[in-house]
């Protein structure tokens, strides 16, 4: 057992060294310790100054190259897509700032945008699908063609869409056909308490082609949480619109936001099939990626499927095409495709 002494003796060394080290603190090493704290602030302080000025450097840099890009878009995208009719289908809410700038760099390549249409979560919602059942249910006897026996609800939609969008009158290629208006009609219908799309403005012209705009993963900030990551039936339903948008119309592009987690760039690109058929865009978001669209698009109804971005499996940039002068002289569709050209 430990004896009271014992105690003492350890109290008394304690304090002693205590003294000690306050004697020396205050005596013989208070010059020294002070010096080394202050030069170590003073190196941390002059770290952190040249950090934040290399940062500053880099963002000039990139704002400059930003600005650059954004002057050289008219001259890059003028001509890329002369009088091709383009439609936008958003698979979700998207930011509007990111949908306007796609609006106007296709207005730059001499495209002109036939229609908004956002698909709202009645599309996807695992609740609603005795809903689109039904509703699938009156569609098929408006499509032609007809999707194939195992394209599912989700195919069958999304063929609906597509071609409600790109269906010309045989006699007038100027104007959506009776079939296209009653299948956008049943899809928008506003009399449903749950529509399957939304439309922004009355659709009456055929698109040629179709860029469908992803929506981007909201990543985690101070004030807002992020978004989930779409199940993989919303993944599904929505790449079932992307791949109708490439078969039934003369050329589709996926712009999408950036790579990484919920990106539906990845999902494409994990598809083989899917990969080789249709074309990509990562990070419109940004302007690099927002000139991208057009030449992308322009690209693939040439017939080059390509992935542009800076991120693994893609290309900086498509190369640049010459389209030939739409065909839209009237004619019986023969069932090959929705869209004006082949």
């Amino acid at each position: 057992m430990i004896d009271f002494r014992y105690h003492i003796v350890s109290l008394i060394s304690v304090f002693l060294a205590l003294a000690v080290g306050i004697a020396l603190g205050a005596g013989p090493l208070k010059e020294t310790i002070g010096d080394t704290l202050t030069g170590q602030v003073e190196q941390l302080r002059a770290e952190k100054d040249a950090l934040r000025a290399e940062l500053d450097t880099t963002s000039g840099d990139l704002k400059d190259a930003e600005t650059y890009i954004d002057a050289a878009g008219p001259q890059l995208l003028d001509g890329t897509l002369t009088d091709r009719r383009v439609a936008v289908v958003a698979l979700g809410k998207v930011d509007e700032a990111t949908r306007t700038a796609i609006d106007d760099r296709l207005a730059q390549s001499g495209a002109s945008v036939t229609a908004h249409v956002t698909l709202e979560e009645t599309w996807s919602d695992p609740d609603a699908r005795t809903f689109r059942q039904a509703l699938v249910g009156q569609l098929l006897t408006y499509l032609d063609p007809v999707p194939a026996a195992d394209a599912g609800v989700e195919g069958e939609l999304a063929s609906a869409l597509v071609q409600s969008l790109v269906t010309a009158d045989p006699t007038n290629p100027d104007a959506l056909s009776d079939d296209a208006s009653v299948l956008l009609q049943l899809l928008s219908s506003s009399e449903s308490d749950s529509p399957l799309v939304t439309v922004a403005d009355p659709v009456t012209v055929p698109a040629d082609a179709i860029v469908v705009v992803g929506v981007p993963i909201t990543p985690p900030t101070a004030d807002a949480t992020p978004s989930p990551e779409p199940s993989a039936s919303v993944v599904a339903a929505q790449l079932a619109v992307v791949s109708a948008a490439q078969q039934l119309s003369s050329g589709a592009v996926l712009a999408d936001g950036p790579r990484g987690k919920g990106s539906l760039v990845d999902a494409v690109l994990a598809d083989q099939d899917l990969a080789a058929a249709v074309a990509t865009v990562s990070g419109t978001e940004l302007v690099t990626g927002q000139v991208n669209v057009p030449l992308a698009l322009a690209a693939r109804i040439a017939g080059t499927v390509g992935h542009y971005g800076f991120g693994d499996g893609e290309t900086p940039i498509p190369e640049a095409v010459t389209l030939p002068p739409v065909d839209r002289t009237p004619r019986v569709p023969d069932g090959a495709s929705g869209g004006t050209e082949g």
